[in-house]
């Protein structure tokens, strides 16, 4: 029994050891870039980094959400307006980011975005309803990414992909799992070539939070739209009892 507290003991203090050696160091001067700073896990992890002492650059959607995080963050944190289905409000976001940076190269790059995405049958959608939600969370943030990869490198810095777990299961057509498992595929193949450059690619599946739990009444009113907007024809090989279902 004394053996096995010993044991239990000495593994816990390896456990810190190791722990402790990935810790990073030296926060100041560390440019840290979110995109998504809007939502409630971009928001909240942007104020929680400025509170570490990284310099936080926040890509917001709206100047509402730039404002909000300014009044209530460091001067040391900067924002940015970013809207990713804009190659040029891009370009835009990523010259203010090399800007900021002035020469030291990208600590870290967190991607979190979520677009617009339909809820129905995949009978039921349009092509534009895909790119409603894969030109954001998909192209946009691979855009962003491939754009940013030199200052990355530069740094040897960190890439983190925040990837909602619910998009992982395919139980509804449209465009969010397939955003959401492009971002996994993507992610893995980058892990494998930045490893050359000392840059880390990691994934980061996270649940519901607060901010995101899904309201019916939105889900309804989308059905509804898909449903009105369908031809007789595909209304009638379905039929109302199947819509009300």
């Amino acid at each position: 029994l004394h053996i096995a507290i010993l044991a239990s003991i000495l593994s816990l203090i390896i456990y810190w050891l190791i722990r402790d050696r990935y810790r990073v160091r030296n926060l100041n001067g560390k440019h840290v870039f979110i995109t998504g700073c809007d939502t409630e896990l971009g928001n909240s992890l942007a104020k929680w980094l400025d509170k570490k002492g990284f310099c936080v650059i926040a890509a917001c959607t709206t100047e509402k959400g730039s404002q909000e995080l300014r009044s209530c963050s460091s001067l040391s944190l900067k924002t940015v307006n970013l809207n990713l289905a804009d190659s040029k409000s891009i370009v835009r976001a990523v010259e203010f980011v090399t800007e900021q940076t002035a020469g030291k190269g990208l600590f870290g790059l967190v991607s979190n975005a979520e677009g617009t995405a339909p809820v129905g049958p995949t009978d039921w959608l349009r092509i534009e309803d895909f790119h409603s939600v894969l030109d954001v969370s998909l192209l946009g943030l691979t855009e962003i990414t491939l754009k940013l990869l030199p200052l990355l490198k530069k740094a040897e810095g960190r890439i983190v992909n925040l990837i909602n777990a619910k998009g992982l299961m395919a139980f509804v057509g449209g465009g969010y799992s397939l955003s959401k498992w492009g971002m996994e595929a993507f992610s893995d193949t980058l892990r494998i070539e930045m490893q050359h450059f000392g840059v880390k690619v990691s994934i980061v599946e996270h649940g519901f939070f607060k901010a995101e739990v899904v309201n019916s009444d939105i889900i309804e009113k989308y059905l509804f739209k898909l449903w009105n907007r369908l031809t007789p024809e595909v209304r009638d090989s379905y039929g109302e009892k199947y819509f009300i279902e």
